[in-house]
């Protein structure tokens, strides 16, 4: 069976319904939550929109209380699943279009949540559509579940797998190709950094401090605002140091007052070396000028445990195995305010072999920090016998021509809820990851040919 030509046949309608799902802007907003759409509108009416295209097709469909949902094809008791999302992270600054435009440019299609994970969520649409119209005979249950919060807090398939059945075994269409079998633990904390009795005599006082939206992305820009004498001399600085460095940023001097921005480069906290963090990069900065104490403590803090290290090698949480690398850390929100003190936000992807227990009493003993919130999602590993893995590995080779090695990544997909599920696509070997980035997208042949080898895939899986 040539799944290629099967995928052709769609290609104007599966574009088409990418671009008008992509167009929804579904960040969570839980200022419009309401019952029955528990993260906002906008993550509502794209759970919405896409269940009803699976009503209009003739699926079985289910909202679960708009946590999730479900798009079902097949007979029998067990369950294949494929394990998608419709919420995105935050777009940010410096797009070239409108990010939920999803504009189709030299053969890609630019927009929020493209390669992450509305246009997988389509593909993988379009591929059990596909095995729909084809009339072909399954011995099992295929249900494309459809999560709201996995940018998040997964709150959407916690609430879901309370209510419905566990598929037996299953593939997010939500990281890379050809197959990744381990996913890195990840943590989820929150670090105080409580201030020491306040200097009134400084000359320049720390103000605010904020950097980031959310902490699986590195922040690429980041405000300090200074109150108090000298601003001329720090405005000076500030324009030197990034004439120096080339960095980016801006300044402005307001009355008794000085605003500085430094701007950075974002990217998925599983390599936050992939990006530049504009928090620390801004704190290293602030290094230099003669703040009150409790901005220079919380300066310090910053710049003493994670300046120049996202492998937590200051902290003396470093640790790797030969399954999934080195742990990584990243510092994704920065929240300071004078008199108050400040908060950061830390995740950290480590490896399958290591334990959070130790990473969580570091922070406990560190004299600098005060823990606060601590959230582990264990890792996860199929080990490379399994027949899910064996099933997989043989579609991918068929299709591609090339061999399915298995990899680990520090990212956490939907796999990581099932049993037996692994991560399978979207993106190609070679192909550079725009996730979390201005200017996402994915390539549409790329969308093709993910959607041919996921239906393949759910057939072989069910049949």
């Amino acid at each position: 069976m040539n799944w290629e030509v099967e995928v052709i046949r769609k290609k104007e309608d599966l574009i088409r319904d990418t671009q008008q799902f992509l167009q929804i802007n579904s960040v969570m907003d839980e200022q419009t939550a309401a019952a029955g759409m528990p993260f906002g509108k906008g993550v509502n009416e794209c759970l919405t929109s896409l269940l009803s295209l699976g009503e209009k097709e003739g699926f079985t469909t289910k909202n679960v209380d708009g946590y999730a949902g479900h798009i079902e094809w097949g007979q029998g008791e067990e369950i294949v699943g494929v394990l998608c999302h419709v919420d995105v992270v935050p777009p940010g600054d410096g797009w070239t279009s409108d990010p939920f435009s999803a504009d189709i440019r030299d053969g890609r299609i630019y927009a929020r949540g493209a390669i992450d994970d509305k246009g997988p969520t389509m593909a993988a649409f379009y591929a059990l559509k596909i095995v729909k119209d084809m009339q072909l005979p399954l011995s099992k249950r295929v249900r494309i579940i459809i999560g709201t919060d996995e940018e998040s807090d997964w709150r959407c398939v916690e609430h879901y797998f309370k209510h419905e059945d566990m598929p037996t075994v299953g593939f997010a269409p939500d990281a890379d190709f050809p197959i990744i079998n381990a996913e890195k633990g990840i943590i989820d904390a929150s670090l105080r950094i409580l201030p020491p009795t306040l200097d009134s005599s400084a000359e320049s006082v720390l103000a605010s401090f904020q950097s980031g939206l959310r902490l699986n992305m590195v922040p690429d820009a980041a405000e300090a605002v200074i109150e108090g004498s000298g601003q001329e001399d720090i405005l000076k600085s500030f324009e030197q140091m990034l004439k120096d460095t080339d960095g980016k940023g801006e300044v402005s001097v307001e009355e008794n007052r000085v605003v500085l921005r430094m701007f950075g480069q974002s990217c998925h906290a599983m390599e936050p070396n992939n990006g530049v963090n504009a928090g620390i990069k801004l704190a290293e900065f602030l290094q230099r000028i003669e703040l009150d104490e409790a901005g220079r403590h919380f300066i310090h803090a910053i710049t003493e445990s994670f300046s120049n290290d996202t492998r937590g090698k200051k902290l003396n949480i470093a640790c790797e195995d030969k399954i999934s690398g080195e742990l990584t850390l990243n510092v994704g929100t920065f929240r300071y305010e004078k008199a108050k003190g400040g908060e950061l936000g830390i995740n950290i992807r480590y490896p399958v072999t290591a334990g959070s227990q130790t990473i969580r009493e570091a922070f406990e003993n560190n004299g600098t920090f005060q823990l606060g919130e601590f959230k582990d999602s264990k890792p996860h590993h199929v080990s490379a016998d399994h027949p899910l893995v064996k099933t997989l590995q043989a579609v991918y080779e068929g299709q591609v021509g090339q061999k399915a090695d298995l990899i680990s990544i520090g990212g956490g997909t939907y796999a990581r809820s099932l049993q037996a599920g692994v991560a399978f696509g979207p993106l190609f070997p070679g192909r550079p990851d725009s996730a979390h980035q201005k200017d996402e997208y994915i390539e549409i042949d790329d969308l093709l040919r993910a959607t041919a080898l996921y239906a393949q895939a759910i057939y072989e899986l069910a049949k």
